[in-house]
């Protein structure tokens, strides 16, 4: 099963109700979950399925709930290791902590 065309016009959606961030490559799902607890946005799980890791799923994931927060004005919580490991390397979210 070949993904990679899916991939680049795949949209990244909130599913607020759920409070995660998805975005759907054919019938796999991958997703970003939060939670929000006063003006703490909490990151604690990212989950990209291998069939389609490594293409920048996670990363658009992660920048929309990124984008999310601020436009909420909430800070962020990385509980997530990918999550925590991105923030590290992308400085530019770094008022979010």
């Amino acid at each position: 099963m070949n993904h990679f065309d899916d991939i680049s016009s795949a949209q990244v959606v909130h599913n607020s109700a759920a409070q995660q961030f998805e975005v759907r490559v054919g019938d796999l799902l991958s997703l970003l979950q939060y939670r929000v607890a006063g003006a703490k946005m909490i990151i604690f799980h990212t989950e990209v399925p291998p069939a389609v890791q490594n293409r920048g799923l996670a990363e658009r994931l992660t920048k929309a709930a990124f984008e999310f927060a601020r436009a909420e004005k909430l800070t962020v919580e990385p509980r997530c290791p990918y999550t925590a490991a991105f923030l590290r390397q992308h400085r530019e979210y770094s008022d979010l902590l």
